[in-house]
């Protein structure tokens, strides 16, 4: 932790932006030669303004040491500008954030498309069943989904991608250990568990109303694309659309209600030349020829409506699945042995998940992965994004 002292002081140094700190940096300056660079000699830096050399010029420590200790207590992970991990796509952002902090797994930034899925708190009911169709499709079709970790629409897209079987990624307003909803820490706790939560905010900063907007700047920034759901005309989803014109992403918004208030802005959106959409691979077709290996149109989980008002993901019944139409398969293919027999048994045209599979079959985990593979080269199954397969039923 002591290696990253410096980066936290600097971090977290008043008297300098973000974009000239971030300026700084590409400049080939270390926080830790700055730190101890004394007044005279940072003058003397090519590229160092009068004021920049008055703000270096604050030696305190003690802050930055806290953070650190604080980090390494609630096992919080930082990551630099210099470190291989940080996200490509965020380097080039003139105003990016010099460190993030985070919990859980960071994912492979450029392994698929990263979507950010963002709406407004007060969503409507078609705009939480909409949000969570399309952030299921998206997930099942090979995307990585984003957000904010907000109620509403943000909400109910990072559930989606984690009832899909895939990880996701909230990017937050406040501290990684500060649960912002506090409806949403059994989530956070989930998100964690499969993805991971970041900021660039120090562990324990409380969720200000200013600090949302330059969040929003960190959504865009991670993302190919940001899909605006539902927004009326002052939200924060239209400050990460713009955001995200101003960083050269994409933008795509699902239509809504013209008579609804909380869709004036992402119809707005539409009228201004942004991509209109109705599922997530209408999304994510965008992107299949950048990543042929990860990216395949495939059918989301069900959405569905409970009585008490809250959507859930209609999955299969693993103990007792539905039989399907397998027996004519096999009987094609007699030189089948045991195991890839009960595999087959397991499936039907429906993409299900792999996990599922191996619940169902009770073979070891390992076999399975190999077996799919000798069904697949056999024509019998298809590997589908997400971890899903199908049988190949005609």
């Amino acid at each position: 932790m002591d290696l990253l002292i410096h980066w936290i002081w600097f971090s977290q140094l008043e008297g300098l932006s973000q974009r000239q700190k971030m300026n700084l940096l590409r400049q080939g300056y270390e926080p830790e030669d700055l730190y101890h660079g004394q007044e005279e000699s940072l003058q003397n830096l090519e590229g160092m303004q009068p004021d920049f050399v008055q703000a270096l010029c604050q030696k305190d420590l003690s802050e930055a040491r806290q953070i650190g200790e604080d980090c390494r207590q609630k096992g919080i992970h930082i990551l630099t500008f210099r470190d291989a991990a940080y996200p490509n796509r965020l380097r080039h952002v003139e105003d990016g954030p010099v460190l993030l902090y985070y919990q859980g797994v960071l994912p492979d930034w450029d392994a698929r498309p990263v979507i950010a899925l963002v709406g407004t708190r007060k969503a409507t009911p078609y705009g939480l069943r909409v949000g969570r169709s399309i952030a299921g499709q998206i997930a099942a079709c090979g995307g990585l989904v984003i957000s904010g970790g907000a109620s509403g629409v943000d909400t109910a897209a990072m559930e989606a991608a984690l009832e899909a079987g895939c990880p996701t990624v909230g990017v937050l307003g406040s501290g990684v250990d500060v649960v912002y909803p506090a409806s949403n820490r059994r989530l956070f706790q989930e998100v964690i568990a499969k993805g991971c939560i970041l900021s660039e905010y120090p562990p324990g900063t409380k969720p200000e109303y200013w600090h949302f907007p330059q969040r929003n700047r960190i959504i865009s920034g991670l993302s190919h694309g940001v899909l605006v759901v539902e927004a009326p005309r002052k939200s924060g989803a239209l400050i990460t659309a713009r955001c995200a014109l101003e960083q050269g992403r994409d933008v795509f918004v699902v239509p809504g209600n013209i008579d609804s208030a909380t869709c004036e802005g992402s119809n707005a959106l539409l009228l201004d030349g942004a991509q209109p959409v109705m599922s997530g691979w209408d999304v994510l077709s965008s992107y299949a020829a950048c990543f042929p290996e990860t990216v395949a149109k495939n059918d989301a989980p069900v959405v569905q409506e409970k009585t008490d008002g809250e959507a859930t993901c209609d999955k299969k019944d693993i103990d007792n699945p539905p039989k399907p139409p397998y027996s004519g398969l096999m009987d094609r293919h007699e030189d089948l042995n045991e195991e890839e027999r009960a595999l087959l048994a397991c499936l039907g045209a429906e993409p299900v998940l792999m996990d599922e599979v191996i619940a169902r079959s009770n073979i070891p985990a390992a076999n399975v992965l190999r077996l799919m593979t000798v069904l697949s080269v056999k024509g019998l199954v298809t590997m589908h994004p997400g971890r899903r397969v199908s049988a190949n039923i005609e």
